[in-house]
């Protein structure tokens, strides 16, 4: 390096939200702008891959694939995918300096799930598209996620029966 710089780490979902943790929204690009302002070089990030089990994200399901949380749903509803109204009064968790990641992955989903189901219908082309170039990675990923879904499904339903 012939330079000197200065950057900072931080992880895209430490940025504000109303949505119970931050994403790739307007939150992001306004701080990029304020790195720039600050003389800043560099942003490093942590990984962007889907979390697992205790939400690090060095622990991800894929190399490929990113991270649902990390989808600006304020986007979707401009590109037509989401109302407003299908998400903005949802209870997203009260404490706005910490992510409450059981509360996202119960609710996150389920609005994202509505997303892609209009997506599908209105973005048939661009989506078979995607399917073509990523189909090394994306079957064995889709599988691995609908097992992991149906299970803990299965496993949630076993623990409450033996609650009752």
């Amino acid at each position: 390096m012939d330079k000197r710089a200065a950057g900072i780490l931080m992880p895209i979902t430490s940025l504000p939200s109303e949505y119970g943790i931050g994403c790739f929204s307007k939150s992001a690009y306004d701080f990029v702008d304020w790195l720039k302002e600050a003389g800043q070089s560099y942003w490093q990030i942590l990984p962007l891959g889907p979390t697992g089990y205790g939400d690090s994200p060095y622990q991800s399901f894929s190399s490929y694939a990113g991270n649902p949380y990390m989808i600006d749903l304020d986007e979707l509803s401009e590109a037509g995918l989401l109302e407003k109204d299908e998400y903005k009064n949802i209870d997203w968790g009260s404490n706005p300096e910490k992510a409450d990641y059981g509360l996202l992955y119960n609710r996150r989903f389920g609005v994202l799930r509505k997303a892609a189901k209009t997506a599908e219908e209105k973005y048939q082309t661009e989506l078979t598209e995607f399917r073509k170039e990523n189909h090394k990675w994306l079957s064995d990923y889709a599988l691995f996620m609908a097992i992991k879904a149906v299970s803990y499904t299965h496993l949630r339903a076993h623990e409450t029966a033996a609650n009752l």
